[in-house]
């Protein structure tokens, strides 16, 4: 979502007037400087235990504890710190000058080195603010805890930070030792024939492989799972040296040594991605780990940088004989810096590698292949007697350990497999609609081939669900005529509720039949790849109208009495473009939306949450729902909620989180909301204007006044600001050539004041007259009309 240049309108006044003060003195109703978490080191520990983590991130200071999206986490804080201020730096800087004087003992000089230390590694700090703050966390896993990926929110007095991953193992869990790690990379270090790596990534030919030093890696015993991360390799030194904002320094190379017996299928997993979906201010946008096996004469025996389309790579390989092993892991792009975490599950550990069917019908049960290393059956029950539709982790047990987890979809229509030889139109598999076809494309070129009937204006929709649920195949799908005309081709369909895939490859049509008669739907790979995991689910039937939500962000910090802005997304379906009317789900009484509908075509709307003028002594659990009615049936679905992380300065993605959290702090409000005066819907007509006016209590006085229009749609815009004892009044105005007739929406503006000096104190310079952010106001729900 692009940001739209604010708005703002700005209307001096004198030192007495009386300012809009439904908001506390300098309290705001959205805290902009929310708690956010960068990284969470180490990622992870085994149940049973307690493990002590590094939180790393903003505006942390003060934090009191963690909410878990699982029962059986505890955690205490034991610890903050964060970097010096530039007077404490400088006033160290003046200590060491005076020290060196006499720096002829080794206690001085230590003393020295340790300022030096302490300077360095506040300047590169400094110069990464997200990261620069660290609380240090005891958390205490339960022996019953779940396995797999959790999330944990930190508490502070400015409320619940973001999520962030943390995983909880059944193996024993080792720690990176800093003093074993490489100093740096070494990209052109001569490499041994490596089996499983593609044809074009050659290494270069060298005459034998370079050893790799013994006291260079961290020796382990198997099963584990290893935490490290990779850092710059100026920090393994100790040199902290200063560097720009957002700047990658050279990362080190972590190495571990273990020893393997013959016969062994070793796994090596790793989660580097799956901790932290998406940096902001990195290329490709994520952690990009490779790791690398090594026999002990340094020779590589297998190599990844990713495992089919995701960036986390695993690893599997038969040990040929009894001896020492070294996994090496860095960054594809010899970076390095403090969120770059990572987990390495290495041992004979079951890992499912595909299954199929890929779902089934919902309220059923349905028999499952499954194919992978390690697994102790081939075959699997997913029973969905009590399930309703949707997307569930489905996992096998070796013994007392869970394997990875894999998707499994549930769905509401009747399912078929797919019947081969289907290849070319007298072999087409005949389908009646609509239907949900389990199918491969088994080999390399392989394509399969699909006949319906239809009449004359049908709408059909045929669309294939394959890499959201985790095969690698690469989808192109294709309507044709009896004749073989081409009637509508698709490769890639985008499905932003698929956050956490980057390359939508998936596809999908719709189209009108423009004849009664015979049509064949052709599905294939489009890079002509396959195998027996290259599954999909093929649904073919009429348009089913429907939509899916996300609120965001997931955490909702709040004074007490004001209101606060919140995006919801609406993902619509097969074509359904109606009014969604949104609304909270068993909330505390005193909360209330501003702005809840979600209008016809759109997309996205900006509302507000209104909250009463009480404080919650804890974090509370809140549920908005969307309701619509689709082909005379009213339709509720829940808003999942969801954060939206932005990738590599430019895209952004929606990543589901686990709840939706509220947090209301202080008392800031007052009793009486503010409320627009006249029509809840301000109607602007096009290239005119309208002037709206909100009645708000005045408690406090300031000298002037600002109200902005934040993210506001083109061509919208406020001007003409009057402040009085009673309210506010302003023009909004749309510009007939930007902002068409019949656009709907909502008007989200912000509040604030420059802060008359108190009797008796300094009446100049910029700390006299100190803009305080206010708050904002209610959704304004708005529509351009024709005018009159």
């Amino acid at each position: 979502m692009a940001t739209r240049p604010v708005t703002r309108v700005r209307r001096s006044a004198a030192a007495w007037i009386a300012a809009v003060l439904f908001f506390a003195p300098a309290v705001r109703g959205q805290q902009p400087n929310s708690p956010h978490i960068g990284f969470a080191y180490p990622a992870g520990g085994r149940q049973g235990t307690t493990v002590q983590i590094q939180v790393g991130g903003r505006f942390l200071e003060g934090a009191t504890g963690v909410v878990a999206s699982t029962r059986g986490l505890r955690a205490e804080v034991v610890g903050f710190d964060k970097p010096l201020t530039q007077r404490e730096i400088t006033d160290l800087r003046d200590k060491a000058q005076e020290l060196q004087k006499t720096a002829n003992n080794p206690a001085t000089r230590k003393e020295v080195a340790d300022i030096r230390r302490r300077i360095g590694d506040s300047l590169r700090r400094n110069a990464n603010p997200v990261l620069s703050e660290f609380v240090t966390l005891a958390v205490t896993i339960e022996p019953d805890a779940k396995p797999g990926p959790q999330q944990l929110r930190l508490a502070t007095p400015l409320g619940l930070s973001n999520p962030v991953v943390f995983s909880v193992g059944q193996l024993p869990e080792v720690i990176e030792q800093d003093e074993v790690s490489i100093p740096e990379p070494m990209p052109n270090r001569a490499r041994g024939p490596a089996p499983n790596r593609a044809p074009n990534q050659v290494v270069g030919e060298v005459p034998a492989p370079l050893p790799i030093p013994a006291d260079t890696a961290q020796i382990v015993t198997l099963p584990a799972i290893i935490n490290g991360r990779i850092v710059p390799s100026e920090v393994r030194g100790g040199q902290g040296a200063p560097r720009q904002p957002n700047q990658y320094l050279p990362g080190d190379v972590d190495r571990y040594r273990f020893q393997a017996r013959k016969g062994q299928e070793l796994v090596v997993a790793v989660s580097a991605r799956d901790l932290m979906p998406y940096l902001a201010d990195a290329v490709p946008g994520w952690f990009q780990a490779t790791v690398a096996l090594f026999d002990a004469g340094s020779h590589e025996l297998a190599y990844d940088d990713d495992y089919r389309f995701q960036p986390d790579p695993v690893l599997r390989y038969r040990v040929p004989a009894d001896g020492e092993y070294t996994i090496e892991i860095k960054d594809a792009l010899y970076r390095g810096r403090e969120d770059f975490v990572y987990r390495i599950a290495v041992g004979e550990l079951p890992f499912v590698t595909s299954i199929f069917p890929l779902g089934g019908p919902a309220r059923t049960k349905t028999m499952v292949q499954a194919t992978g290393w390690n697994l102790p059956t081939n075959t699997l029950t997913m029973d969905a007697s009590d399930a309703e539709p949707g997307i569930y982790p489905l996992s096998m047990r070796r013994g007392e350990l869970l394997s990875n987890r894999v998707p499994f979809v549930l769905d509401s229509l009747r399912d078929t497999p797919e019947r081969e030889p289907n290849n070319a139109q007298k072999e087409a598999q005949k389908l009646t609609l609509p239907i949900i076809v389990n199918g491969r494309i088994q080999a390399a070129g392989d394509v399969d081939l699909y006949s319906l009937s239809g009449r004359a204006g049908d709408q059909i929709v045929a669309e294939v669900v394959a890499r959201r649920l985790g095969s690698p195949l690469d989808s192109v799908i294709e309507l044709t005529d009896g004749a073989g005309r081409r009637l509508a081709i698709n490769d890639d369909h985008t499905d932003k509720g698929s956050g956490l895939i980057t390359h939508q490859a998936d596809s999908k049509i719709t189209f009108s039949l423009p004849a009664s008669g015979t049509y064949f739907i052709r599905v294939a790979d489009i890079q002509r790849k396959g195998g027996p995991e290259y599954g999909y689910r093929l649904r073919v039937s009429p348009p089913q109208p429907d939509f899916e939500l996300r609120i965001t962000p997931s955490e909702i910090n709040a004074n007490a009495g004001t209101s606060v802005p919140v995006a919801v997304h609406a993902l619509r379906k097969d074509g359904f473009s109606g009014d969604i009317v949104l609304g909270l789900k068993n909330a505390p009484e005193g909360f209330t939306l501003s702005g809840g509908v979600v209008p016809p075509g759109q997309d996205q709307v900006r509302l507000t949450l209104n909250v009463p003028p009480v404080r919650l002594a804890e974090p509370i659990s809140l549920s908005l729902e969307g309701r619509a009615t689709i082909q005379g049936k009213t339709i509720l679905r829940r808003a999942a909620p969801a954060e939206e992380m932005m990738q590599a300065f430019a895209y952004r993605h929606l990543v589901q989180a686990d709840s939706l959290r509220l947090t209301v702090l202080a008392r800031g409000g007052a009793r009486i909301p503010p409320r627009i005066v006249g029509d809840q819907v301000v109607k602007i007509p096009a290239g005119g204007t309208v002037r709206v006016r909100v009645a708000m209590p005045a408690v406090r006085a300031f000298e002037k006044i600002e109200l902005e229009l934040s993210e506001p749609p083109e061509g919208i815009e406020l001007r003409d600001l009057v402040v009085t004892q009673a309210g506010a009044e302003f023009v909004l105005q749309a510009d007939a050539t930007k902002a068409k007739a019949g656009l709907r929406g909502n008007l989200i503006v912000t509040v604030s004041g420059e802060r008359v000096p108190p009797p008796g104190g300094n009446q100049q310079g910029p700390a006299a007259r100190r803009r305080l952010p206010l708050g904002t106001l209610p959704a304004i729900s708005f529509e351009v009309i024709t005018p009159q």
